[in-house]
Order: C-alpha cells, then structure tokens, then sequence
C-alpha cells in the first residue's frame, strides 16, 4: 500500500468525503488546505454523462476565464503574409510559416497554444502526429484555425483556455491559482461550468454531469453538489 505524506493527510483530513459542497464551501476548504510554499493551482474535474468513443458525444470548446489561469501563456501562430504582421502587433511570441512548421516537426516547441490561419493548415497538417498527443494542433471546433489571428492571440494571453473530454468521459483543467481571491476563483469555476453545460452534446441523453470535484496541486479532491452548482451557475 503506498504511503501518503503528512501534509497530504492533514488536508485530507479537513475535506468531508461524506458531503457535496457549494462551490462557495469548496472554495473556502480549498483556500484553507493550500498550504503548500508555492502558488498551487486550482483545478476542476468534470465528470460527464458521455460516451467518447462515439464522434458525436464528443466535448471540446473553448472559454474566456473572466480572471485567467494565473499562467501567461507562449502563443505561437503559423500564418502567411500580412497575418504574420498581424500576429506579431498582437503579442505573438512566435511567428512564421513553413518555417515555424519545420521547426515544430522537428519537435521544437516552446509554446503553450499554437494558432494557424486556414491557408497554411494545408502544409500544417503534417503535424498532427507530433501536436496531437500534446493538445496542441490546431483546430477549428477550439478556435484555433482562423484568420481572425489578432483577436484569437489576445483572448489566449488573456486566459482563454480549450477544455476536451478525455477518453474515460472527464474534463480535467486548470482554472486559476490559490493566490487568487475567491470572488476570483468563483467566478472562474462558473464560467467554466457554464460553458461545459454549453458544450453539452445534443445526442446525450439523460444525466449530463454527473460529478465536478475541484482540487489544489498538492490537495485531495472536494466533491461538489451537482444540483446546488448548475443553480448557481445559472443554468436551468
């Protein structure tokens, strides 16, 4: 049986696994159990009522965290002519074109999200093997193929983040950080359970979420109450 530390048992043992909070109450158990001598993350772990194997239950979107992730991300954007320019006024921090793509097939990647404009996906599609394993090819479904490059650079610097349901039908991401204030991180879970409801794909039928947990890097999960979280989030 494998051991756990005693900094992990200490904030195990201040979590209730009998109860489904608020997303108030988890907050505020979040705050509490981060301990840790850096800044953690907190993250959010949606478990969905999805089959993934089949195309049309697929989850994937995009969302604007109204506070960012804590985390400025390397925006790379592969493009021809005047978008080039387009990318670079708009905080780019690489750009090019067959170029760039030679450099990531040959498996340099120095960025975090990674924008094409539809002209160059024809030279671009090469990549999928060595950008696909990563989350980092870009997609139309995640925003990420377009001409509108400026605007899609800016929305990702300023924490728009892509969410994707993984193969066992849960969405796992990061949604701010400890140091954030909790009116912050609240606002962040909400807007990211808004858009997974969005999302919501309109072959499922029955239960669509089926749990949401959130947790700190160095913490255990906090269940949250399914009912009482999509009422506060506003969502019939």
């Amino acid at each position: 049986m494998s051991k756990i530390g005693k900094r992990f048992a200490a904030a195990k043992g201040k979590v209730d696994n009998t109860k489904e909070y608020t997303i108030s109450e988890a907050l505020a158990a979040a705050k509490e159990i981060a301990t840790a001598k850096f800044d953690e993350t907190l993250e959010i772990h949606v478990r969905l009522g999805v089959d993934p194997r089949h195309a049309d239950q697929q989850v994937r979107s995009t969302v604007a965290l109204p506070f960012g992730t804590g985390h400025t991300k390397r925006v790379a954007v592969i493009a021809l002519g005047d978008k080039q320019k387009e990318a670079q006024e708009a905080g780019a921090d690489l750009v090019g074109g067959e170029d760039l793509i030679a450099e990531i097939g040959q498996g340099k990647i120095d960025f975090d999200a990674l924008i094409a404009t539809p002209d160059i996906m024809k030279f671009a599609g090469k990549l999928g093997k060595v950008l696909g394993p990563r989350g980092l090819m870009p997609s139309a479904k995640a925003g990420t193929v377009t001409f509108d490059v400026a605007q899609t650079v800016k929305e990702i610097k300023a924490g728009r983040v892509e969410f994707r349901v993984d193969k066992t039908a849960i969405v796992h991401n990061a949604i701010g950080k400890m140091s954030f204030p909790v009116e912050n991180l609240d606002a962040n879970v909400k807007a990211f359970l808004r858009a997974i409801i969005k999302a919501r794909p309109a072959s499922v039928k029955g239960t669509y979420i089926k749990g949401i947990s959130i947790a700190t890097t160095m913490g255990p999960g906090i269940a949250l109450d399914v009912a009482q979280t999509t009422k506060d989030c506003s969502v019939e």
